[in-house]
């Protein structure tokens, strides 16, 4: 699930956490593992005498090069995100077993990475299964449309701060300072999607975070998660997808598969407004995304050469001009790129 790291001890005050939970008895008889993969919290990997279970702890300042701040309060929207995703899909994230809102951790069930593969590491290695990409799609739909103007769902995510402070500043904001021109159009997508408060958002649905499971796929890390625009998730999504073409090309055909069946799947799910609006405001907001991975505060860590940044800036800016209405104009301004 997360790929082991240097090993530590962890903080005191966290073990003080679990045995108030009662997840812990004796700490002295449980193993601690630290965890990597991620950039917002420390993870660990706790293993007793009769079980096995991570425990995530958020973190004010975010692993990455830029002076990236984040309130550590998300990790009780993560729980929350979590409990309700798996009652609706049950499966579809992990198991909550216990929340700590002092120390802002969350204890939950360990996914074995033996029957639980990486979608990122799939996708990386060019194993590019279009009905794995169609079930992200329709799970995610049914969270959306399962949560969408609820009020008792939207009680529970009471903050939007937050979401502006991890995803609508350091991807599209960011992004301006680097293309001042279209500045009004970055700043216009950050201000209509957090306007736009419709269903309950995960914030960050990423092959990094999605483990392709037994039982179909898993989200994990919803430290994100908000009543939002449903667009965002979808849109955020599938800009990985064009993105791994700059990764593996020989596997193009099967990223182009993918973004598809995701769209298609996706967009059979949505009941809370018409299709067409969701995919209308995802389809404008993907460019500013894509934008967004090579010249914001997180740039994807495989986009290395200055040509295949060249290639992202000019399908993206020529779009952020020009706001496509349909995903699919969007798939083949991108297919135009990559064969010029």
């Amino acid at each position: 699930m997360i790929t082991p790291s240097a090993s530590a001890a962890p903080d005191p005050r966290l073990v003080a956490a679990l045995v108030r939970g009662g997840l812990l008895g004796d700490p002295a008889e449980a193993g601690f593992e630290a965890l990597a993969g991620g950039v917002s919290s420390d993870i660990w990997k706790v293993t007793t005498p009769t079980r096995s279970f991570c425990v995530k702890r958020a973190l004010a300042k975010l692993k990455v090069a830029a002076d990236w701040q984040a309130p550590v309060e998300r990790n009780r929207y993560e729980v929350a995100w979590m409990r309700i995703a798996h009652g609706i899909v049950p499966g579809a994230a992990p198991e909550i077993l216990y929340h700590d809102p002092a120390e802002m951790c969350c204890a939950m069930s360990y996914l074995d990475p033996r029957d639980h593969r990486l979608w990122k590491s799939e996708l990386r290695d060019g194993r590019t299964d279009a009905v794995d990409a169609a079930e992200v799609g329709r799970r995610l739909g049914r969270i959306h449309a399962a949560t969408a103007n609820k009020p008792q769902v939207a009680a529970q995510f009471p903050r939007h701060d937050i979401f502006h402070a991890i995803r609508l500043e350091p991807y599209l904001e960011a992004t301006a300072a680097a293309h001042p021109d279209l500045r009004e159009a970055l700043f216009g997508l950050s201000r209509r999607t957090g306007a736009t408060r419709l269903a309950m958002v995960h914030g960050d649905v990423s092959p990094k975070n999605i483990l392709l499971g037994p039982a179909g796929p898993v989200f994990l890390d919803a430290e994100c998660a908000c009543i939002g625009d449903p667009a965002f998730d979808l849109a955020f999504c599938l800009n990985h997808l064009l993105l791994k073409c700059l990764w593996n090309p020989a596997a193009r055909a099967g990223y182009h598969a993918c973004f598809e069946a995701m769209t298609h799947a996706y967009l059979g799910e949505v009941s809370w407004e018409p299709a067409a609006a969701v995919e209308r405001r995802a389809a404008s907001l993907l460019p500013g995304l894509l934008l967004a991975r090579v010249d914001g505060k997180s740039p994807a860590e495989y986009i290395c050469s200055d040509g295949d940044r060249g290639r992202v800036r000019r399908c993206a800016r020529v779009l952020l001009v020009a706001p496509p209405s349909r995903l699919g104009d969007v798939l083949v301004a991108w297919k135009r790129e990559l064969n010029a």
